[in-house]
């Protein structure tokens, strides 16, 4: 990063996520000042290699020039409101928040406050995405468009409880779904219509852990997506889009690959010490970050665009608990339901 003015960074939160952004900000040469975490232990962990202050959620509220949220998502609205009116520049992890309603408020906040709520889709920026985008027109009319994240159930944090909001569609599943509309929207198809869903639960709790759902476009082919954490082998994160020309097929886990038409590609790689932080996203995120507080440009990931996400997940649930009929779009079903709820209660 240039020699321009560098904003202080603090972590509100101190979980894996939270070390892959510090790891980031090392990255660029940003310095983290502190960090926050429901225990004192966890953020002196994380606090302790960048000799980060350990301190309290309070304490981060106008106090640094940009926070990243990475508490559970049931803290997301309200931490990320209290930073936004103290002036600071919020990147909030996905998903956005656990309601459409907290959804809501967080729009309405971030134009208040000049758009410095970046929401944190990494794999929007992510080269390799960018890249299959950007080969779309090439492929012709699209007939076919598949995104999938499979992998293990996590073995840490409380991804499987109620109060976590949902399961791997809520939490894994975004990915694959912006990823869906970003392609669908690139090739011209506009917003979904409808989208339906089927979900299957896990041994020992209530929440879902493998979901298989399907983005319907009055323009433009369905768009299938499928996000697990019942898989037993290395995570499996890919993509295949077909059209009348050709067909292109990548996979971001566990290492970058592209296919056109069969044949090998170069991938587009993005130039950092960890090579996984810039293959997924994570540097050229926090680089976009860090221009929202420079300048209050509109980051390319917006918290409007981070509640389309969560509508359509939340559709989907409720598509899930009807036996997969399809919901339509924009969702106007209660605003002050979780994913988990919206399940139980269609």
């Amino acid at each position: 990063m240039s020699e321009m003015a560098r904003p202080t960074i603090a972590l509100c939160g101190a979980g894996m996520i939270a070390a892959v952004h510090a790891a980031c900000a090392d990255e660029l040469g940003l310095r983290v000042v502190a960090v926050a975490s429901r225990t004192r232990e966890r953020a002196a962990q994380l606090a302790e290699p960048f000799r980060a202050a350990v301190v309290d959620y309070v304490d981060l509220v106008g106090s640094v020039d940009v926070v990243v949220v990475a508490t559970p998502p049931e803290r997301h609205a309200a931490d990320s409101l209290a930073l936004l009116a103290a002036g600071t520049t919020v990147l909030v992890e996905k998903p956005l928040c656990r309601t459409l309603a907290e959804a809501d408020a967080l729009v309405e906040a971030a134009a208040r406050h000049d758009g410095r709520l970046l929401y944190g889709e990494n794999l929007a920026y992510a080269p390799l995405v960018q890249q299959v985008v950007q080969m779309l027109p090439a492929l012709g009319e699209l007939t076919h468009v598949e995104i999938r994240a499979l992998q293990g159930l996590p073995t840490w944090g409380a991804f499987t409880t109620d109060e976590w909001g949902g399961g791997a569609l809520f939490d894994l599943g975004v990915h694959p779904l912006a990823v869906g509309l970003l392609v669908a929207n690139a090739a011209g198809h506009g917003r979904p219509r409808a989208v339906s869903a089927r979900l299957r639960g896990g041994v020992g709790h209530a929440s879902d852990e493998h979901a298989e759902v399907c983005l319907h476009y009055a323009n433009g082919p369905a768009v299938q997506v499928v996000a697990s954490w019942q898989w037993d082998a290395d995570p499996l994160w890919d993509m295949q889009v077909a059209g009348a020309r050709g067909v292109v097929r990548a996979e971001l886990l566990p290492a970058p690959e592209l296919e056109h038409n069969g044949e090998q590609l170069p991938v587009r790689r993005a130039q950092a010490r960890v090579a996984t932080l810039g293959d997924l996203g994570y540097i050229d995120q926090l680089r976009d970050l860090v221009a929202v507080w420079r300048t209050a440009a509109k980051p390319l990931m917006t918290a409007a665009f981070g509640r389309e996400v969560l509508q359509v997940a939340i559709a989907a649930y409720a598509s899930a608990g009807r036996d997969g009929v399809q919901v339509a779009l924009p969702y106007k079903g209660p605003r002050d339901l979780t994913a988990l709820q919206t399940w139980r209660r269609s």
